[in-house]
């Protein structure tokens, strides 16, 4: 079956994570990307760590099933070829600092001169004005200032630490892809195009928000007491290993109870779901005595007991286990492909599926300018002319 969004043509000019993987998951459901980069380089993600073949696992993780164009767009000739791709494009999508693409000549405005109903999306990492607009900006920078490192504490370890995987990127990438096939959407209703505006800032902040800042959500001093998700949740020490549990309603409680084998805690009222939510001491009681019964147990043992009373729970597995984790195996969730270049890869499939069919994998990583030839000859562009190009320096 073809990927539901088959027939959509997507122009990237972007690098690093945000766009490249928003652009990507367009690419799993269907739509052709072509992936514009600079000529000395390309995405500076294709050098770097876990490199074989010259394509560093960061750059392969977030350009799959895409098409690589490796063109100066500082030229005359670069920038008219980019605005003919642009005219023949459903969606535009660049990541690069507010301005850096109108004073190229391939902002919104250039390219709706052209293609008036394209959906046109500008990545930046605070938006396109204010004080911060200028700066530069990767993930970790935008975690601090959207509050999520003062929230990532361990109550155990007093102090705050990043989120140690680029979280900032990939929910603006998430949100990018979103927003791009909802303003697909309103084009096919006879709305048109339009330019799209985000901010990393903003992307995190919304993705953060519903419990990250569940405490400062209503305004004022008559809100009752509570505990945040941060506060509660907790690694499990067995004799063995760990496991971590989530008790979110009475009767997890109770079974919880009953597996850590106390099931007279199931009658005190001190510890139901309401009294610990307006009493940080009891939690903090009720933790210490659960943890030293917990202490006591095999891993094997206690999710076998919290399983059994139906307690959301599983163990801590390190890399290698995901990969032969019965439900991970079971979902099918990780495909292994064979690159021409580059040898094996491991990656996981996309997550939806769709009723109408299985959605198949794209099983290719571009390397740098690899499609060149081919994407300017459907422009129009006769072998003569490209060699030219080429000779000029303006494409690779």
């Amino acid at each position: 079956m073809p990927g539901p969004l088959e027939g959509y043509r997507v122009l990237e000019m972007s690098q690093i994570v945000t766009g490249p993987l928003a652009a990507m998951l367009l690419a799993d459901q269907g739509a052709e990307v072509i992936k514009v980069e600079p000529i000395l380089g390309g995405d500076p993600t294709r050098l770097g760590a876990y490199m074989r073949g010259g394509v560093a696992t960061l750059f392969a993780n977030n350009n799959r099933g895409k098409r690589s164009l490796a063109i100066d767009l500082q030229t005359e000739e670069g920038c008219r070829a980019v605005l003919e791709l642009a005219a023949r494009s459903d969606v535009v999508l660049q990541n690069f600092r507010p301005g850096a693409c109108d004073r190229l000549g391939v902002g919104y405005e250039d390219v709706r001169a052209v293609n008036p109903d394209v959906v046109y999306v500008s990545i930046s990492g605070y938006g396109p004005t204010g004080p911060y607009a200028d700066r530069p900006v990767l993930d970790p920078v935008i975690q601090g200032i959207a509050g999520v490192v003062s929230r990532q504490v361990n109550p155990e370890i007093p102090f705050p630490d990043l989120v140690r995987n680029i979280i900032a990127d990939k929910s603006t990438a998430l949100t990018a892809a979103q927003a791009i096939t909802a303003a697909l959407l309103v084009r096919e209703r006879g709305g048109g195009g339009q330019h799209i505006q985000l901010a990393m800032l903003d992307a995190l902040l919304y993705f953060f928000w519903p419990d990250g800042m569940m405490d400062v959500t209503y305004v004022g001093d008559d809100v009752g007491p509570g505990i945040t998700l941060a506060e509660l949740y907790r690694l499990t020490e067995c004799l063995d290993g760990k496991i971590v549990y989530f008790a979110a309603s009475n009767r997890h409680l109770r079974g919880l109870y009953r597996s850590a084998g106390h099931p007279e805690w199931c009658d005190d009222v001190r510890v139901t779901r309401d009294a610990l939510v307006t009493s940080p001491e009891d939690v903090e009681l009720l933790g210490s005595m659960l943890a030293a019964a917990f202490a006591e147990m095999t891993v094997a043992d206690a999710l076998a007991d919290l399983v059994a009373e139906d307690v959301p729970a599983g163990p801590i597995l390190d890399t290698e286990q995901v990969f032969t984790d019965p439900q991970v195996v079971h979902n099918e969730t990780l495909v292994t492909w064979e690159h021409p270049e580059l040898g094996l890869v491991r990656q996981p499939r996309p997550a939806a599926r769709f009723s109408a069919g299985e959605t198949p994998l794209p099983r290719t990583i571009p390397h740098l300018g690899e499609h060149n030839d081919e994407i300017l000859t459907e422009l129009g562009h006769d072998g003569e002319t490209i060699a030219a190009m080429r000779d000029k320096g303006v494409i690779l």
